[in-house]
């Protein structure tokens, strides 16, 4: 193709940008809080070249990873650059797209067969010191977190066999250790799962294989404080279509879903099946915690589909966003069980990018934040993202029954999932950090990040930093405070 698909993902806010650039010194308006001293890291897909297809869409770009800075003057910087790739580095090489349909081999020109296809364009993850680019189709790249400068793929020092590992880790905040799993471990539409644990110090201390009941987007998955808990739902692979030159995924609705749980430091052995209702997708999860009975709760952004029109539509499903039936929704069970059926509840409203706070991660919580569109908007909302139109209400949900706070965009406005910095106080509730994007012409767009009191999101921004540079946006997103980062330097 010679120029990119003027497709809703290529169009608006989402038209491709593909600019390295360093800003230096930006202005913080209002008053930065003293803990909001670090760096924000975001995945920003961004294709730098036009697609071979016409029907490709926003996660088949290139990754890119950007960095805003608070300094200790009060200032900010920002930066953003391609993770060199494999992928990326090929197709700069021949000045045009490569690689052909989202995660099907069979479709790229013949010569780069065998090439590492993963753009690392999901999120960035931060422990022991590493900043690694992770995407779900392959092994992960580590990125230097003061230059950008990409070091290469990462495999632990040659410790993972999984040929994949999640963009979506759990790391416990009482031992440090990193959780993460790896689907279609040994290659394309394979069932097989790996299940990992890093320890402190980096070092890979485990992998597992298992097979789960059939080949699944296993997008996010939870620990609690006693288990791992990995959840199936009905987008599945296969292979034969893969070679024929189809999709990767389609979804099916008659299937059911699943929940496995297994002892997080257990063998796969231990791993016990809990069925769930049929056809349901969910990308992320909020947490899973154990109560004071044993039971074990699971808590998603549950919706009655898969969300993305680019796996519906070629699965026959053809429904408008709206359309969608969601909510935040628990599942319940006896992790001493030898398997059953979930015991469901809906704990919250429709809506996605679940926060909470890194100290609560496996345990008893009592509030977190969620985007969801504003019912009571009076305007269209903004055009982006790979659904196709940006989350407008940032909610903070009180997980005892209490009212939730909200804090609404105007038209044409959109969040990005935040991220969440632990106050000093233990009794505060620490910040948000977020971009928000806003349209203010004919394809002219504002792009701000935006310092919430976490307790009090419906105040407004207590800061916020203009972004002279034209933003796409991201997908997930992480803080890492500026004692880690010297401490790593």
């Amino acid at each position: 193709m010679g120029a990119y698909p003027q497709t809703m993902y290529f169009v608006g806010l989402n038209e491709p940008v593909g600019q390295e650039v360093s800003l230096k010194g930006l202005t913080v308006e209002g008053t930065l809080p003293p803990e909001v001293r670090g760096s924000f890291y975001r995945a920003v897909p961004d294709p730098a070249f036009p697609p071979k297809f016409e029907n490709d869409h926003t996660l088949s770009g290139d990754g890119m990873v950007s960095r805003l800075s608070f300094n200790a003057d009060g200032t900010a910087d920002y930066a953003i650059r391609f993770v060199e790739t494999a992928r990326y580095l090929a197709e700069q090489a021949a000045g045009e797209a490569r690689f052909g349909r989202y995660r099907n081999p069979f479709t790229d020109d013949a010569d780069m067969a065998g090439v590492d296809r993963t753009v690392a364009n999901t999120t960035p993850v931060w422990h022991a010191g590493r900043l690694l680019m992770t995407k779900e189709d392959g092994r992960p790249y580590r990125v230097d977190p003061k230059t950008l400068d990409t070091l290469g793929s990462y495999d632990f020092g040659g410790a993972l066999k999984s040929e994949t590992m999640t963009a979506h880790v759990r790391i416990d905040p009482a031992t440090k250790e990193l959780f993460f799993y790896g689907y279609e471990a040994d290659g394309l539409a394979s069932k097989t799962v790996s299940y990992c644990v890093v320890g402190p110090d980096g070092a890979l201390k485990s992998e597992q294989w298992f097979d789960a009941p059939y080949c699944a987007m296993m997008h996010d998955f939870t620990i609690s404080e006693n288990y791992a808990l990995f959840p199936i739902y009905p987008t599945t692979a296969d292979l034969e279509r893969l070679k024929a030159g189809g999709e990767h995924w389609h979804h099916e609705p008659e299937l059911d879903s699943w929940l496995g749980v297994m002892p997080r430091y257990g063998d796969v052995s231990e791993l016990r099946w809990f069925k769930g209702p049929k056809g349901v997708h969910s990308y992320h999860m909020m947490n899973a915690w154990e109560d004071e009975t044993g039971l074990l709760h699971f808590d998603a952004c549950l919706n009655s589909t898969n969300a993305f029109a680019f796996i519906r539509e070629p699965s026959g499903i053809h429904i408008q966003p709206w359309e969608m039936q969601g909510a935040l929704t628990r599942w319940t069970v006896d992790p001493k069980a030898d398997g059953g059926e979930v015991q469901e509840s809906v704990i919250g409203p429709p809506g996605d990018f679940p926060v909470i706070p890194a100290a609560s991660q496996g345990r008893p919580y009592t509030h977190g934040w969620m985007l969801t569109m504003n019912p009571e908007l009076q305007g269209p909302p903004l055009a982006g993202g790979p659904v196709g139109a940006m989350f407008n209400l940032l909610l903070r949900l009180d997980m005892r029954g209490g009212p939730p706070q909200a804090l609404a965009l105007p038209p044409m406005a959109g969040f990005n999932e935040p991220v969440h910095v632990p106050a000093t106080d233990p009794a505060h509730e620490g910040w948000l950090v977020t971009i928000v994007d806003q349209q203010i012409g004919d394809n002219a767009f504002l792009h701000q990040a935006w310092v919430l009191d976490a307790a009090n999101i419906a105040a407004g921004p207590v800061a916020k930093v203009t972004i002279p540079h034209r933003l796409r946006p991201q997908v997930h997103g992480w803080w890492v405070p500026q004692a880690q980062l010297d401490s790593a330097a």
